[in-house]
């Protein structure tokens, strides 16, 4: 009988074992985990931008890391965007000029590296590509709608109360007049020439020949690489051999790679509130300035 109540505690005390375990999981996956410590050893840093750029403080943050560490002798940086928003693209741009200014940075282009998915790849020493990796794409881009004749339809009206004569610029509420039309043109190229600069200071090409490419269309790899817009053809394996070399390491270099913030459920929430919150912004503010490649997945 004994025996009986020592199997029955055993088999007690690690239910609640595994319960307490899978209870600390639940909750490291709201709050989030530790960053993982980074290897002393020396190597080459890897730093990655996928998807959209819509906010850049995590990569901002590995920028950082990676420029610390005095065992990081280079760093790859993979791009596999189709650009995104003017404000983070243009800081990832500019804490990637310091870095490359600390440290040789080797680019290397996924399946699509444009608009300002290109944008955040001129600092580098080296720029590799794929043969068929879209980039370029060298523009800024400004939709709005114009929904006053759909609202007219079912009726409704909207009023509009303002400090100053220019402050609905872009509203969908109202046609736009030629005064708006030339206010909005003057941004879209400023930003246009910030973005055409900011290509010849990294490519060490003429501004004027920078703009002559620079009229939103798209380019293959090989066709960059013959415009001067990339340095050399060749996979993710070849850009991270080329950073070794470029640090002076001999053989294939270690991958350092920085902490990464994990997309925890607690994230995916705030993230998914805060986009409906942020789209409904936009439309009520009006417009958006994007680098973004035009019909590119979103």
């Amino acid at each position: 009988m004994n025996r009986k109540y020592v199997a029955a505690g055993i088999v007690i005390v690690v239910a609640v074992t595994i319960l307490f375990a899978f209870s600390v999981q639940v909750v490291r996956l709201f709050l989030g985990d530790s960053p993982v410590v980074l290897t002393s050893e020396e190597g080459v840093g890897y730093l990655e931008v996928k998807g959209p750029i819509i906010d850049c403080e995590e990569t901002i943050k590995q920028i950082h890391e990676l420029k610390k560490r005095s065992n990081v002798k280079a760093v790859v940086f993979r791009i596999d965007s189709p650009g995104g928003v003017v404000g983070p693209s243009q800081e990832i741009y500019e804490e990637m000029k310091k870095l490359a200014a600390a440290k040789k940075v080797v680019v290397s282009m996924g399946s699509i590296a444009a608009s300002g998915g290109y944008y955040i790849a001129v600092p580098a020493s080296v720029i590799y590509a794929n043969s068929g990796s879209i980039t370029g794409s060298i523009g800024v881009l400004m939709k709005m709608s114009n929904i006053e004749g759909l609202l007219g339809k079912v009726g409704l009206k909207a009023f509009t109360i303002k400090s100053g004569r220019f402050k609905d610029v872009g509203s969908p509420l109202r046609e736009m007049t030629p005064q708006d039309r030339a206010i909005l043109q003057g941004v879209i190229d400023n930003l246009h020439g910030q973005f055409v600069k900011a290509v010849a200071d990294g490519r060490k090409l003429p501004v004027e020949k920078v703009r002559a490419l620079a009229d939103g269309r798209v380019y293959t790899g090989e066709q960059a690489l013959s415009l001067h817009l990339v340095d050399r053809l060749g996979t993710l394996q070849d850009a991270v051999m080329e950073a070794g070399r470029l640090a002076g390491i001999k053989g294939e270099p270690k991958l350092i790679m920085p902490p990464k913030k994990r997309k925890l459920l607690r994230d995916m929430l705030v993230e998914g509130v805060s986009g409906i919150i942020g789209e409904a912004g936009q439309r009520e503010n009006s417009f958006s300035v994007n680098y973004q490649l035009e019909g590119a997945p979103r």
